[in-house]
């Protein structure tokens, strides 16, 4: 059982950029594990709320104010990892040194984001983090790298806000009243201090972190297999093949028509979560959205193509996590889906009928994948937490095996999310062609970036790939 203690920030204030609604910090176990956690969490006070929405404000605004300058912005997504982050580490902060969760018992008042140009503070983190978990990981290396951001000369949010300097208290065994006098005498050295130390940790840490969790492990029986994608496939079998019947069971029904074409779209596509959650639907004989506002919208779209006679694709580089990745080249990704396997029958009863039974009498919010509305949850738009649960749901009752009822299509198969059919993906291509070039353009990603979280799974394959070509000598 894991003890966590999170401070939540409130972003909702009339004046702050729309951020997708992120309001508040998501407390989710960051390790990505299934056990059972215990979170406690507190409200913000209201000078470090104001801090927050600040930062979020700097970060995410179109135009920064007059005499700012920043490096980059930050999407929805981003924001809310951010918050989270930040939410964490003031919670190990705040929590009592006799919790489970062993804190430092700082009183809520002295929270600032000024404690982020501190060294101490950032020791204490990091000492905090390690004696949690026993050993540190690249979160504390993530955590290191935002406060070099932060401090960052010319660039950093932090850097630029000498006046949180008045704000810092002395703590106990942390803050004394000498590193308030100097930080507030000269803050940018204070924030040279803080940058340069934050940069030789995460070096330190760099050369000890290990991985807490293998991201394979939910899917390691697919990726080990011959063909990955043909083994993963079996799921999107098993759904239609237990599909109940529309008449008699509505909703269900629907719900098995949208898990499937979840996972469909997922391996047809290789799409991240975003950008796969947040497609938009053009039904047949309706005007498609042009190229500009998908961009404006950061969103992509599927529509019929009468040119190709099939469903398109289009999403603009823009929406993309890499947009400035080589594989984009500032051109949208397109793509005609296969009419295979009953895809478009499903797509086309999806759009007809089941989309509208999920949504019930609530508000259309033009997405693809929509929520099963009820009474309590009147949101029909998936946000990350949601269409996770979505997935992981699916693959809880159509492709793990049960030995006892035998349904299930895959014997191994451990709970997971939308990401790891990319795994699938790229692996099944490197398996068979043995090019990272290839396997990069079935997830929209760079050679280089697929040989480094893939290569694991491609040497036991190289010499069967070689041999293939020097036997075929042998062979006439």
């Amino acid at each position: 059982m894991r003890h966590r203690y999170a401070i939540k920030f409130d972003l909702s204030k009339p004046k702050k950029p729309d951020l997708g609604g992120v309001g508040a910090v998501a407390i989710a176990d960051e390790d990505g594990c299934d056990d059972e956690v215990v979170n406690r969490v507190t409200e913000a006070p209201a000078q470090l709320n104001r801090e927050i929405a600040e930062l979020v404000e700097f970060k995410t605004a179109t135009l920064t104010r007059l005499g700012m300058q920043r490096s980059g912005v930050w999407g929805s997504e981003t924001v809310q990892q951010k918050i989270e982050h930040l939410g964490l580490m003031m919670g190990g902060l705040v929590a009592s040194p006799r919790s489970a969760v062993a804190g430092l018992g700082v009183e809520r008042e002295k929270l600032t984001m000024a404690l982020l140009a501190l060294p101490s503070v950032w020791d204490w983190y990091l000492r905090w983090r390690e004696a949690k978990r026993g050993f540190y990981t690249l979160w504390e290396i993530d955590m290191l790298m935002l406060a070099g951001a932060l401090t960052r000369r010319e660039t950093g949010w932090l850097r630029q806000s000498p006046h949180l300097a008045s704000r810092l208290r002395p703590i106990d065994g942390l803050v004394s009243h000498e590193d308030i006098e100097v930080a507030r005498e000269d803050w940018d050295a204070a924030c040279d201090r803080a940058q340069t130390h934050a940069l030789r940790r995460s070096k330190e840490i760099e050369r000890v972190a290990r991985v807490h969790r293998d991201p394979f492990e939910p899917v390691l029986a697919v990726l080990e297999s011959d063909s990955p994608l043909g083994t993963y496939r079996q799921i999107a079998d098993e759904i239609l093949a237990r599909q109940p019947d529309e008449r008699r069971y509505p909703v269900p029904a629907a719900e098995s028509c949208r898990a499937f074409l979840m996972l469909r779209f997922g391996m047809h596509l290789g799409l991240r979560q975003k950008n796969l959650r947040q497609l938009l639907l053009c039904p047949r004989g309706q005007a498609a959205s042009s190229e500009r506002k998908l961009e404006l919208l950061r969103r992509g779209e599927i529509r019929w193509s009468e040119r190709d006679g099939g469903w398109e694709v289009l999403v603009p580089a823009v929406a993309f996590k890499n947009a400035d990745s080589s594989y984009f080249g500032k051109q949208p990704y397109r793509l005609i889906l296969p009419d295979i396997g009953e895809l478009y029958k499903q797509i086309d009863a999806y759009t007809a009928n089941h989309r509208r039974k999920l949504l019930g009498d609530v508000l259309d919010p033009g997405t693809f994948f929509v929520k099963t509305t009820k009474r309590s949850s009147r949101e029909a738009e998936y946000d990350q937490n949601t269409f996770y649960e979505a997935w992981r749901l699916a693959i809880q009752r159509y492709g793990i095996f049960n030995p006892y009822t035998g349904r299930g299509a895959i014997k191994g198969l451990l709970p997971h999310g939308p990401h790891n059919v990319r795994d699938v993906l790229a692996t099944h291509i490197l398996k068979k062609t043995g090019s990272y070039e290839q396997a990069s353009y079935a997830i929209q990603d760079t050679p280089e970036t697929v040989a480094k979280h893939y290569g694991r799974f491609l040497p036991q394959d190289k010499a069967a790939l070689a041999a293939r070509v020097l036997n075929q000598v042998w062979s006439g």
